[in-house]
């Protein structure tokens, strides 16, 4: 009896362990997809911008929050490179683009990307949604935020580390 509770207290333990994870330190190895149907890479990265990814998912309260509040503060965005990711269907994605970021969707330095091999979640290890991941241009993590609340730390980080 008591070898079965210490297994099940063992069961428990372990999965939180794991959840605990940090979120990736430096970007990944990824491939995602453009919306036409293009692959996107690691290697497509500009070398020279902070880079900042969003992973949402379209039917996220939190994430239309965090998505508006983003395109109100473009200005300070605008000195990243933005990418936005999900695993929504193209159609999906494109009615939250039009929805909620419609002040992003046709900016430069905004790429809207599908993540239909889920590979965010395994290799970035974010905690919730809408998770925020802020790089440097040597692709080291700079901040990561997961309340669309901390928005405004996002953009003080931004502006702190542009050169």
């Amino acid at each position: 009896m008591r070898n079965m509770f210490n297994a099940l207290v063992l069961l428990l333990v372990i999965p939180l362990s794991v959840s605990g994870q940090p979120p990736a330190q430096t970007v990944p190895d990824f491939e995602f997809f453009r919306f036409d149907k293009r692959p996107f890479t690691t290697m497509d990265l500009p070398k020279s911008k902070m880079l900042f990814f969003l992973f949402f998912d379209s039917d996220c309260d939190h994430c239309q929050h965090a998505i508006k509040s983003i395109g109100e503060q473009y200005q300070s965005f605008k000195k990243a490179s933005i990418f936005l990711i999900s695993m929504d269907g193209l159609d999906k994605m494109d009615h939250f683009m039009n929805t909620y970021g419609s002040k992003l969707k046709r900016e430069k330095n905004v790429t809207v990307l599908q993540d239909k091999l889920q590979q965010f979640i395994a290799k970035f290890k974010p905690v919730r949604y809408p998770s925020m991941f802020l790089y440097s241009s040597e692709k080291k993590l700079i901040d990561y935020e997961d309340n669309p609340e901390s928005v405004f730390r996002l953009v003080n980080a931004i502006n702190k580390n542009v050169k």
